[in-house]
């Protein structure tokens, strides 16, 4: 199949509002308007996990995903705290799949609370922006959840225009209002752009997006690198990745990004379990068990590195799961500040197999 070019493109993505906390809410309605924190138990401000979500109540408190948990209880201590129950969470993205799998596009599921449609044969924007709506009101109707939606002729731009009217937001990009839209937003909502690389481009004046996309490139290779080249490209959103569609399970994969780039290793594994557990969840949802086990890490500057390791034997074991992620970040850590961290499994077998062997 030939590819669409950027002017007949348009990609969906759609974003889970809050997606944890709103699935506790939605599952004990008497929490609806209260702060809600998902995480490790704060113990009165002891407490050494992290915030996995929080509802928008507790955000205005200044609480945020993958923040200590124990800075959390301090920002807002009647904060209601709850563990987080990833079956379930599982369970409601799997609705939120199914409904966009319906619809017969190319799906691409990046992470438990969001994903890309290739909606190109839709034809025009109009139609595009119905689609959406009927997707919002679907997801509402069936599970009682809301989502954010955007749509552009690019994977990156309608990512950022799915964040711009959070919660409950709609947002269409089309091809000639892309640079008009991105223009005036901070550099930090590009993804990927965190504390460090926010900071090196203020010192060199640039505030915006928009700025960004006019600096001399010579003098952006001089502080960046080859990474200069992308800043560039994602500046004027320019993006001709596909949508990969699901063909099977491949992978399951959950990765997460830090409010402000840490090069603290407890901070670090804590995350590293919270994503372990959801990747359990998600295999047990499926019935399967890995073989292949990958970490990912994304440093400052927008390199990326990852490493893998297949396991003897296939494994549905959550403590051999969080034991070799630990020991993969390890071997990848080099001590530099760290913005994204996440965890892939595949090669899978179905656990209704005769094992042969005995589990790892």
């Amino acid at each position: 199949m030939v590819p669409h070019d950027s002017r007949q493109r348009m990609i969906l993505h759609l974003d889970m509002d809050s997606f944890y906390a709103s699935v506790e809410v939605h599952h004990q309605p008497d929490l609806a308007g209260k702060p809600v924190v998902v995480g490790a138990d704060p113990k009165q401000g002891k407490g050494r996990g992290v915030v996995s979500t929080c509802s928008y109540e507790a955000r205005a408190f200044g609480i945020r995903s993958a923040m200590p948990v124990s800075q959390a209880f301090v920002l807002c201590p009647h904060a209601i705290f709850l563990p987080p129950d990833f079956s379930r969470y599982t369970r409601a993205s799997a609705g939120v799949m199914e409904i966009l799998g319906s619809y017969a596009y190319p799906l691409e599921q990046v992470s438990i609370d969001e994903a890309f449609l290739d909606i190109s044969p839709l034809g025009n924007y109009d139609e595009a922006r119905s689609l959406a709506g009927e997707i919002k009101t679907a997801v509402y109707r069936q599970l009682g959840l809301s989502c954010s939606i955007g749509i552009a002729p690019s994977k990156l731009v309608a990512k950022i225009a799915s964040d711009f009217k959070k919660p409950d937001g709609l947002t269409v990009v089309e091809p000639t209002a892309i640079q008009e839209f991105l223009d005036p937003m901070p550099v930090r909502k590009i993804p990927g752009i965190g504390k460090k690389t926010e900071t090196a481009l203020f010192e060199l004046g640039i505030r915006t997006i928009g700025e960004l996309a006019r600096y001399d490139i010579q003098v952006l290779i001089g502080t960046f690198g080859r990474g200069a080249v992308l800043l560039r490209q994602v500046s004027m959103g320019i993006d001709d990745s596909e949508v990969v569609a699901r063909d099977g399970m491949k992978s399951i994969s959950r990765e997460t990004t830090f409010e402000t780039d840490t090069d603290s290793t407890d901070a670090l594994l804590r995350a590293i379990d919270i994503l372990a557990e959801e990747v359990h969840a998600a295999l047990a949802d499926e019935q399967l068990r890995f073989r292949t086990l990958t970490v990912k890490v994304r440093f400052h500057g927008f390199v990326t590195k990852t490493k893998s390791r297949s396991l003897p034997h296939y494994s549905r074991d959550p403590a051999a799961l969080r034991s070799h992620a630990h020991n993969l970040f390890r071997e990848l850590y080099d001590g530099r500040k760290i913005r994204l961290i996440g965890i892939r499994v595949s090669s899978f077998e179905k656990s209704d197999v005769r094992q042969t062997t005995l589990p790892f």
